[in-house]
């Protein structure tokens, strides 16, 4: 059986939400934080959300905000199992794939789903289209047999409705309700999250 890896970004894999990282550096925490926060909570779409943070920065040169989220910090194991695994894992992110590319590849090396931008040079323009994390996981059904996401917030939650086997991670932040609802696993740190997955890997693969 041919497993695949569903990771979310922010907070997931890494150790602290990005946009707000990419907002403190710019003087806009308050406002990008307060968003974030409505956000995983489910009080606003994420699709409303992202265009209203995405609108705060736009502003900004790319080449500024990737070396922003160059410093932004991320499990070290998580980081490892998915490097190691990297021809199944995928991460699916609501981020923009200007400011997100360079960071996926130097710290996981692995394919990724993320919303697309419209730039000209250095600048961004706008959106082109806000990612479905649904239609991310039915894509790789094309090619998988079984497929585990992780995640920890209301966006993910098409994607934990779409996947074989849910895992929420409250590795950084408790994991909203609505998604451990849809959660076969709620794990609260990395290395037990790591044992896990491995565990998964071996188990449906071999079957």
């Amino acid at each position: 059986m041919k497993v695949a890896f569903c990771f979310d970004l922010d907070g997931t894999l890494t150790s602290e939400e990005i946009l707000p990282q990419i907002a403190r550096h710019l003087q806009l925490y308050e406002e990008i934080d307060l968003l974030t926060n409505i956000t995983m909570q489910g009080l606003i779409s994420f699709e409303r959300s992202f265009k209203l943070r995405v609108k705060l920065l736009s502003s900004v040169p790319i080449s500024e905000v990737r070396t922003i989220v160059d410093k932004v910090k991320f499990d070290a194991a998580l980081s490892n199992f998915v490097k190691t695994n990297k021809e199944n894992c995928y991460i699916v992110t609501g981020n923009l794939d200007v400011w997100v590319h360079d960071f996926i590849e130097k710290n996981y090396g692995c394919q990724y789903f993320s919303s697309t931008s419209v730039y000209e040079e250095d600048q961004l323009k706008g959106i082109a289209k806000i990612i479905s994390k649904a239609d991310a996981v039915e894509e790789l059904r094309k090619e998988y047999d079984f497929i585990v996401a992780v995640g920890d917030g209301m966006n993910d939650c098409s994607m934990f409705e779409k996947a074989d086997k849910a895992i929420a991670f409250g590795g950084v932040h408790q994991p909203v309700e609505t998604l451990i609802k849809y959660s076969d696993y709620v794990i609260y740190d990395s290395d037990s999250l790591v044992s896990l997955l491995t565990s998964l890997k071996k188990h449906y693969h071999e079957s």
